[in-house]
Parts: C-alpha cells; sequence; structure tokens
C-alpha cells in the first residue's frame, strides 16, 4: 500500500487488474485532482475505484469531466441514471445480467473513458456486480494464428432502437489503444432475443452460422476467464473510472428485488 501526493489517498491494487484508492482526508474532493493525473490513472489501472470523495451534483460532474475531454452526450443529456426500471424497454434496466460489450458501439464515437458515480449500491449479496474483462489480456493468452484471424475479422451488430441507442454498425474486432499503442478486443456479446429486452444480433462477417457459432461461443469462454476478468462490488459513494478501450464490461444479474442507481458519463 502506498500514498498518493494528491490529498491523502491509500492505493491498494485490485486483482487481477485494477486500483482501488481510498481518500483518508475529510476534505477531499475529486475536482482537486486535475483531470490529467485521474487519466493517467486509470490508463495504469483501466479501472481505478475512488473511494472517500464525495459524489458531484450532475452539473459538477459534467463540468469536471469537461476538462478532461469532450462529453458524449445522448438524448436524455451527457449524465445517464442507471436505474432498475419496473416495466424496462431495455435491459440495461433491468435486473438481468448485462453481457460484454463496449460503451458506444451505436454513437456517433467510441468513449475513450468513461465514470461511474454511484448513488446506491445493491444490498451485500444482492449482484449487480460490474464485471470488466480485460482484452488485451486475453490477446496476450492467445496464439499468434488466433490473433491473425481476429485481425482481420469484421463483426456487425444490430439493434432496434428502443431506448436511447440503436441501429447497425460493423466493427473490426481488433483495433488498437489510442494512448497505449496496445492491441485491445471490440466486441460485444450476443443479446438472445429468448433471454433479454431490446436484443442484440450479431454477424461474424463471412462466417457460415455454424462458423460463427463456435467463433462466438470460443470468445465467450475466453473473455469469461476468470483470470481476465475483475467483479466491482458497489458500495454507495464508490466513483469508478474506467478505460472503455483496454476494457469490455457487462453486469451480473441482481438477486430478488435487489436494486442499485450508478450516473455515468462517458469521454470522447
Amino acid at each position: 500500500m502506498t500514498r498518493s501526493d494528491v490529498h491523502d489517498i491509500e492505493q491498494t491494487p485490485l486483482r487481477p487488474f485494477g486500483r482501488l484508492m481510498t481518500a483518508t482526508d475529510a476534505g477531499a474532493d475529486l475536482r482537486d485532482i486535475a483531470p490529467a493525473t485521474l487519466e493517467q490513472w486509470t490508463i495504469e489501472s483501466k479501472v481505478l475505484v475512488l473511494r472517500g470523495f464525495p459524489l458531484l451534483e450532475k452539473e459538477d460532474l459534467v463540468e469536471y469531466c469537461s476538462r478532461w475531454g469532450e462529453i458524449l452526450t445522448w438524448d436524455f443529456g451527457a449524465v445517464l441514471d442507471l436505474v432498475i426500471q419496473e416495466d424496462p424497454k431495455n435491459y440495461l434496466f433491468s435486473r438481468t445480467d448485462a453481457p460484454f460489450h463496449w460503451d458506444g458501439a451505436f454513437a456517433k464515437a467510441a468513449p475513450r473513458y468513461f465514470l461511474f458515480q454511484c448513488v446506491r449500491a445493491p444490498r451485500p449479496g444482492g449482484g449487480g456486480e460490474t464485471v470488466f474483462s480485460d482484452s488485451s489480456a486475453v490477446l496476450r493468452r492467445a496464439g499468434e494464428d488466433l490473433v491473425r484471424q481476429w485481425a482481420s475479422t469484421e463483426i456487425t451488430y444490430r439493434t432496434d432502437k428502443v431506448g436511447y441507442y440503436g441501429g447497425e454498425t460493423v466493427s473490426p474486432l481488433l483495433a488498437e489503444h489510442s494512448a497505449t499503442g496496445e492491441t485491445i478486443m471490440r466486441y460485444g456479446e450476443p443479446i438472445d432475443p429468448e433471454r433479454y429486452l431490446n436484443p442484440v444480433w450479431v454477424d461474424v462477417n463471412g462466417m457460415s452460422e455454424v462458423d460463427a457459432a463456435a467463433f462466438k461461443e470460443d470468445l465467450r469462454d475466453r473473455l469469461h476467464d476468470p483470470e481476465v476478468c475483475y467483479a466491482h462490488e458497489w458500495r454507495d459513494g464508490d466513483i469508478v473510472a474506467v478505460d472503455n478501450q483496454a476494457l469490455l464490461h457487462g453486469r451480473n444479474a441482481f438477486q430478488d428485488d435487489s436494486s442499485r442507481h450508478l450516473q455515468r458519463i462517458q469521454i470522447l
């Protein structure tokens, strides 16, 4: 455990990746951390958990993140309230799990980072953990022949615009991280219409249906390997910054009537 020179902050590594930074100064304020410093910490950690910092009002959060980079805005604005809805139209607002994906697949541009504020965490043991998969670690564990195959793979995603996003988009499976130069993976798992609201259809371009099914099953196993995944158990007041290029993310299902309230902002 080490201490940061920004406020009094205890740093604790998470496993298998990530970093927890706990402010021990009663006067800690997220806005006192320079956005360039927060960005560097996020790149180094991939998922950065901040505790002991009071949550910001939405307008203050937008102002602070605007110093970091351009904010991705949607029909609802810049900050999305992720809450469980009793009659949801999209699986993101239901109690089901959320398969792995990257933010911004259907946006004008994919954000480099996103940041959560946890207004209300699920009850202990209530599920709803956000799960992150380190795609660069998946690539390191794959053989060279398979990585070469992935490098030439393009995938088409289709979904109806029931929530705030939708349409059709084509993405190469592999890309380059804009800050580190590492090869990363862009992949969204299929959203099965038999199990989820607002399904997403995933077509591996140029593959037969049989080959594509085997391809997606193999990717599922690799992405969900515990050696490359970190599951974040939310606490009230958590602030979590995420490298949207290095990681894919999803969510564990909620148990029974458990719920949570997160606020999310995305930085281009």
